[in-house]
């Protein structure tokens, strides 16, 4: 078995950085294929490294001459400056002010095409760009342009890039020290189809003659020619076997997360089985599929919660699930076991993110009330994504950069209160996730009830003063994120005594039984299930036999 790909970018690992790169995973939803008619896309930000908060940059006009300093997203590492542009639009999270929004997922690639003297790291690329582009295709543009004049520093990237309109994928990957730039191609996904994204490339063959719908650097094919990736003719150059070719870990632990995204809506997926299982050698995906049915955002959020449950792949059906079934694997994703190199599953919602999004982009409302950030923090199967206007002015305290680190625990940070909950779930995970649901659905279904009636505010409050809408959705969007995460913190005290020490609290009425006399009853000792069990006696042998 080959060894699995590593899930962190190739830069990190070249130019020795101290933090990991991002291992994200994004799903993509045409305006035609969704349920309301926008446009949405999704992104987990997945790094052991990063803190989940939401960034924010507001509007701003700049004397010329103004230098922009470039740091490497991962590390805070100074890479160089460029020209800041007159004027930049207001950002916030990976959506702007015009509703266009930008997400990634590196792929890595061939590592000999790192160019270590670029400026522009893939996280810069997304930031900058947000600040200056107001559609999908100026983004496209600007992107292309800021690694053509200033070098490109990362490794291999997919990026998500969609307005309220219509929805693309990009890839990208440098040339390697000393040949600034970079090659790249971005494709239109159809409005009727979804499309996704997972640490691996994904664009085959490329459409060269459909200008409207594909663009790509000149040179994306010569340049494989050149440095022997590539031999056929055109019409066969495929951009992932050219510059990301499959292996195991691509598939497995990357393409995986892709198919199960599109299996839940396309029944005729399980034909690429084998081929996400990891053998190459089999027929890959389709870079986008039609769907059976429309999507909504709830549908999307749910997707970003999956662990191949109902696959073969399912987290909680093997051993490594524990005794409370836990979708949840430590890292390293692989290990040997005499002299057999064996693999984790790593599926879409995972412990190691910093924050998650669903971007719902819509093209028949104005943009600062049409855009609309699904936030939240932490581990996306145990976070609350909480509405987030486009154009809001300030974050939510709960989310607000400064608000705790890595390094530093607060009780009003939303990523601390999420991690709280979540670590204590993946120890009784079957039980727990019994209590967090309830809670997770109760503040999800009513931002959705809620949403007709903000968005109507907000736009009976344009009409008249566009100001005071923005104000309005801000003190929202705070508002309501901040609730959020001190209800977090209630359900993280609750479950603390309704689990301590192993044992589960008897509830009635929605309280804590007591035993008639003030006390609390006795509670109940589940102990672990059957399987477990027999898992131990297998094991254990005479042992631990009652004689």
């Amino acid at each position: 078995m080959k060894k699995l790909k590593v899930l962190f970018s190739a830069l990190a690992l070249t130019v020795a950085s101290t933090v990991p790169g991002e291992a994200c995973t994004d799903f993509i939803v045409g305006k035609k294929a969704s349920a309301d008619g926008s446009v949405i896309i999704s992104y987990a930000a997945d790094s052991y490294g990063l803190y989940g908060e939401l960034y924010h940059w507001p509007a701003a006009t700049w004397p010329k001459g103004t230098m922009l300093d470039i740091k490497e997203w991962d590390t805070g590492k100074p890479l160089g400056q460029i020209p800041q542009v007159e004027r930049t639009y207001s950002v916030v999270g990976n959506m702007n002010e015009h509703q266009l929004a930008i997400t990634e997922s590196t792929f890595g690639g061939r590592p000999e095409l790192v160019d270590t003297t670029g400026i522009m790291d893939y996280g810069s690329l997304i930031y900058v760009t947000l600040q200056r582009a107001k559609t999908a295709r100026e983004a496209i543009q600007v992107m292309t342009t800021l690694v053509k004049e200033y070098g490109y520093y990362s490794s291999g990237e997919s990026f998500s890039i969609a307005d309220k309109n219509e929805v693309w994928v990009m890839e990208m990957i440098g040339k390697g020290t000393g040949n600034k730039g970079a090659v790249w191609v971005a494709i239109r996904i159809p409005d009727d189809c979804i499309s996704g994204h997972a640490n691996q490339a994904r664009i085959q063959q490329i459409p060269f003659n459909d200008k409207e719908n594909c663009i790509y650097s000149p040179d994306v094919v010569s340049f494989a020619r050149e440095k022997g990736y590539f031999s056929g003719k055109d019409e066969d150059f495929s951009f992932a076997k050219a510059y990301c070719p499959y292996d195991f870990g691509g598939l497995r632990a990357c393409d995986a997360r892709v198919w199960s995204f599109f299996r839940k809506f396309d029944p005729t997926m399980d034909r690429y089985t084998d081929f996400i299982k990891g053998d190459p050698t089999k027929e890959p995906m389709p870079l986008y599929i039609k769907p059976d049915r429309k999507i909504s955002v709830r549908d999307v959020q749910a997707c970003m919660r999956d662990h191949y449950e109902g696959t073969d792949l399912d987290m909680t059906k093997d051993p490594g699930a524990g005794p409370f079934k836990a979708p949840y694997r430590w890292r390293p994703l692989s290990y040997e076991v005499d002299g057999q190199e064996y693999t984790n599953e790593r599926p879409v919602a995972t412990q190691q993110t910093g924050f998650v999004l669903v971007a719902q982009l819509r093209d028949w409302i104005v943009d600062p009330v049409g855009g609309i950030l699904w936030f939240g923090v932490d581990d996306a199967n145990t976070t609350v994504f909480n509405p987030i206007y486009c154009g809001v002015t300030a974050t939510p305290e709960c989310y607000r950069v400064g608000n705790g680190s890595l390094m530093e625990f607060s009780w009003s940070s939303a990523f601390w209160m999420h991690n709280w909950v979540a670590n204590m779930a993946y120890h009784k995970y079957e039980y727990m996730i019994e209590d967090i649901r309830p809670v997770q659905r109760e503040l999800e279904d009513h931002y959705e009830e809620m949403l007709p009636a903000i968005d109507k505010a907000a736009l009976d409050l344009y009409a008249k003063d566009p100001e005071e809408a923005v104000r309005f959705l801000t003190w929202y969007s705070s508002t309501t994120a901040d609730a959020a995460t001190a209800r977090w913190k209630k359900l993280g005290e609750y479950l603390l005594v309704k689990y301590i020490d192993g044992n589960i609290k008897r509830e009635e009425n929605g309280h804590f039984k007591d035993n008639g006399y003030g006390l609390s009853a006795s509670p109940i000792s589940p102990g672990y299930g059957e399987q477990f069990y027999r898992m131990i006696v297998k094991e254990a042998g005479d042992r631990l036999k009652v004689k």
